[in-house]
């Protein structure tokens, strides 16, 4: 079944014993004006992009769409340059989407923005909801997914870094999406998971109903941390997990003592659901035989088990990272933390 295809039946179905979601003209692919099977299936594509990203639609059915790493005004050209070409004579296009708001005249609508006052934490760390994430609010949400970024081995600021464009399926889905956000100053591997699991006790005391810990390296490692913790979550998503930096034989070793330690310290995650992605050629991740093997212990340890290990075609620490990753496994992450019965593969 096509991508696009299964983001709008997962639009569709209500969660059991819960309120329909509020319906939010952005992701209502079928009511855009002009466009035909080919350009509603981009849409949908375009829609689990991260931003910036734009789509413009013209006369006879043309449509593009652009996303990136640009300021947004270029990305937004882009799209309508790209439109133009494909339409009768060259007719300029109009810009329909633009980052989360339609922008189309007569057609404009902007999402709620999360209350002034909904942030919490201290000059450590910071709990957030991303702004580049539609907002539904604890009382409507059908749950929240925490992002914990990386720690970059050179000391550099990885706070408001965008999380990883997967995430667009549950926030699609009806899921809010906050950030986990650490001062590289003392963000420690013991300290920050400590911070995560008050962090999300307080998420849960706020009504969110489900919570899924995800992240990238650092991140992940600290949210694989809190299976020693029952009901700290329902499900965590890793993405590359790595909390020994140096890139050497001793810090190898190291790194899946490590590992051991946490899946054996893992005694509080029987009913969370755990999916782990690693791939080759990470720089953090050497050994990655002992690596594989020492997470596969979590399998018994938690109450679902899900290993991405090494896929093809996706390489390196950041792989989670690529649109590949993204389009590849996001709709699977997807179902496997939330559906009554999760898959065992993607």
């Amino acid at each position: 079944m096509p991508k696009f295809l299964i983001l709008l039946l997962l639009l569709a179905l209500p969660a059991r014993a819960e309120a329909p979601l509020p319906s939010l003209p952005v992701l209502d692919v079928a009511a855009v004006p002009g466009l035909g099977p080919a350009g509603r299936a981009e849409l949908a594509r375009t829609l689990l992009r991260n931003l910036p990203r734009a789509f413009a639609i013209g006369p006879g059915g043309a449509f593009a769409s652009r996303a990136g790493n640009a300021p947004p005004e270029v990305v937004d050209q882009a799209a309508l340059r790209a439109c133009q070409a494909h339409t009768p004579g060259g007719a300029p296009c109009t810009l329909w989407l633009r980052g989360l708001e339609i922008v189309a005249p007569a057609r404009a609508w902007a999402p709620s923005a999360p209350p002034a006052d909904t942030a919490f934490g201290d000059a450590r760390r910071i709990m957030l909801p991303d702004p580049r994430f539609l907002w539904w609010g604890p009382e409507t949400a059908r749950g929240v997914l925490v992002w914990a970024h990386g720690r970059n081995a050179n000391g550099a600021d990885s706070r408001g870094s965008q999380p990883q464009a997967w995430v667009r399926h549950f926030n699609n889905a009806g899921w809010d999406i906050w950030r986990f956000d650490r001062d590289p100053a003392t963000d420690y591997t013991r300290a920050a998971t400590a911070w995560l699991r008050q962090d999300l006790a307080e998420l849960r005391r706020r009504g969110y109903r489900r919570i899924v810990a995800a992240g990238q390296s650092r991140g992940a490692w600290n949210a694989l941390a809190l299976l020693d913790t029952p009901g700290a979550m329902d499900a965590t998503i890793a993405i590359a997990p790595a909390a020994i930096g140096s890139l050497d034989e001793a810090g190898y070793t190291a790194q899946v003592t490590a590992l051991h330690a946490l899946v054996a310290g893992a005694t509080g995650g029987a009913t969370t659901r755990v999916a782990i992605a690693t791939f080759a050629e990470d720089p953090f991740a050497g050994l990655p035989e002992q690596r594989a093997e020492a997470l596969r212990g979590l399998a018994p340890r938690v109450g679902a088990f899900l290993f991405l290990d090494r896929p093809a075609g996706i390489t390196g620490h950041g792989g989670g990272n690529s649109r590949a990753f993204a389009e590849r496994y996001g709709a699977c992450l997807f179902l496997f933390a939330t559906a009554a019965t999760p898959p065992r593969d993607c």
